[in-house]
């Protein structure tokens, strides 16, 4: 099995109130490249911050890391708009990030990105693939392009309290930017992520499309962001086989829609609890309370450990968030985190730096 992982930087990340509060945005350019780079060397290596929230969260980076640990699988991490260098090895497509999504185009190179990730996809040799992603603003992107398909799936918060309002107001803005009214790009999804997406949407669904068309078998590992993908994906008259992977963090917070939403773009669902109330972690306990939920694949790597071998992987994040400076202790932080960061929206306000 291979992950790929898509990153990239949209600069809809720094609308107020929309990733993380109060992060200095020369730091959250940076947390696609050190979540890369936790995933390739279990902690930053070139990169000035590591993403954990004031709370002792750590990225979702630092739990599939903790299962490639337990159980090894290759990784080709994809230039999908990074606005920031990383050490960690990338495939580059040719990808820049994008722009705010209340501009007339927040993607204006979504075809030629597609394009070249639909290369990319059909020419890989793997017979099952599995595309994460990380993209600070990336649930409000994904809400952008799922309204302006027409479908009225919703998206998920690294917060217990998802923000959805404040989200939506920024999606009507967009769209009036771009002259767009919802469901005017119905059957073009485009169309669709370039008025209102970011770069990683159209690396991951032409990667997604190209691997299927050769046959590959392709999860989707991640949440309501991969919901988008898949959307996308159908409205693109795509309609082979698919699959999303998430975690029981999302399955708990979207309920019955999520289930609703895989049926409805014809995706088979797997959701993997962790167990991380099995621990007495402040990491584990944040997941529990509703920070972070899923990103960089985390979903899709739980997904592949073994019968038994959960414990191990706790075990392994324990060891994770050593490396990044998280002691266990208790947690007593208030429920509600002061900073966002998930695989969509935002970096953390608390960071680290070397």
């Amino acid at each position: 099995m291979r992950l790929l992982l898509p990153a990239g930087t949209t600069e809809t990340a720094l609308i107020d109130g929309i990733s993380a509060a109060g992060a200095a945005p020369e730091l959250m350019e940076h947390t696609p490249s050190a979540d890369v780079e936790i995933l390739e060397y279990g902690e930053p290596v070139m990169s000035p911050v590591t993403p954990v929230s004031p709370n002792g969260c750590p990225t979702p980076a630092a739990v599939t890391r903790a299962v490639r640990e337990v159980v090894d699988f290759d990784v080709s991490v994809i230039d999908a708009g990074l606005t920031r260098s990383t050490a960690a090895p990338t495939v580059d497509l040719g990808g820049t990030p994008g722009t705010d999504i209340r501009d007339e185009a927040a993607v204006p190179d979504a075809n030629a990105a597609f394009d070249r990730a639909h290369d990319y996809g059909a020419s890989l040799p793997d017979d099952r693939l599995m595309i994460g992603e990380t993209v600070p603003g990336g649930t409000t992107t994904a809400l952008g392009v799922l309204t302006a398909l027409g479908e009225s799936a919703g998206v998920s918060s690294s917060l217990p309290t998802n923000p959805l309002e404040r989200k939506r107001r920024v999606v009507d803005e967009a769209l009036a930017a771009s002259g767009l009214e919802p469901g005017d790009c119905e059957g073009r999804p485009l169309e669709a992520i370039e008025a209102v997406g970011d770069p990683v949407q159209p690396t991951v669904a032409g990667i997604a499309a190209g691997a299927l068309e050769s046959g590959t078998d392709v999860t989707l590992a991640g949440g309501t962001q991969m919901v988008a993908v898949a959307a996308a994906l159908r409205h693109a008259g795509i309609d082979a086989p698919l699959s999303i992977a998430t975690t029981s963090f999302v399955a708990d917070e979207q309920g019955e829609r999520l289930p609703e939403a895989c049926e409805r773009f014809d995706c088979d669902l797997t959701v993997t609890d962790p167990g991380f109330d099995e621990r007495e972690h402040v990491a584990m306990a944040r997941y529990c309370a509703g920070e972070a939920k899923e990103g960089v694949g985390m979903g899709g790597a739980l997904s592949l450990v073994p019968d038994g071998e959960m414990d191990a992987v706790r075990d392994r994040l324990e060891a994770v968030c050593a490396r990044l400076g998280i002691d266990g202790g208790e947690d007593d932080a208030d429920d509600e985190p002061n900073a966002e960061r998930s695989a969509g929206d935002g970096a953390p306000e608390g960071h680290r730096g070397p």
